[in-house]
This record gives structure tokens, C-alpha cells and sequence, in this order.
């Protein structure tokens, strides 16, 4: 029984976090090696641009990925 309370408590919090966020512009502060994504013109259909967060006097990662439609969700980036 404690094994079954377990995995449902793990499965609700494992979850959400499988998720990704896709925002419709590239955020001004990005932390260190954080990764965030953007639907971006730059990027053929079916792609997202790919930010990875930089040390200080370093350039942003920029890269063109594929996500799968059921792990990314649209939102809207507040600046």
C-alpha cells in the first residue's frame, strides 16, 4: 500500500515537470546554462529556437531543436 501512495505521489509531482514552455519572445535576463524556448521567425516550421543562458562576457547558445507537440505549451513571455 505504501508502495502505491508513493507512486501516485511521485507520478503528480513528475508530471507538470515534464512539461515545456514555449514563449513567444527571448527573455532580456536569462540565468547561467538556463535554458528557455522560443517560437522564433529565424527557425524553419516545426522548430524552436533553443536559448542557454551564459556567463558574464559570454554569448547566449542559440540553436534551432524539435520539440514533440505534447511536451510544449504556448505562453505568452512578460518582460
Amino acid at each position: 500500500m505504501r508502495a502505491l501512495a508513493f507512486g501516485l505521489v511521485f507520478s503528480a509531482v513528475a508530471l507538470p515537470c515534464l512539461a515545456r514552455t514555449v514563449l513567444k519572445s527571448e527573455p532580456l535576463v536569462l540565468a547561467p546554462y538556463e535554458v528557455a524556448f522560443v517560437q522564433d521567425a529565424s527557425c524553419p516550421i516545426g522548430k524552436v529556437l533553443k536559448v542557454t543562458g551564459a556567463i558574464r562576457g559570454l554569448h547566449r547558445r542559440k540553436a534551432c531543436v524539435t520539440l514533440a507537440a505534447e511536451q510544449a505549451s504556448m505562453a505568452i513571455a512578460t518582460p
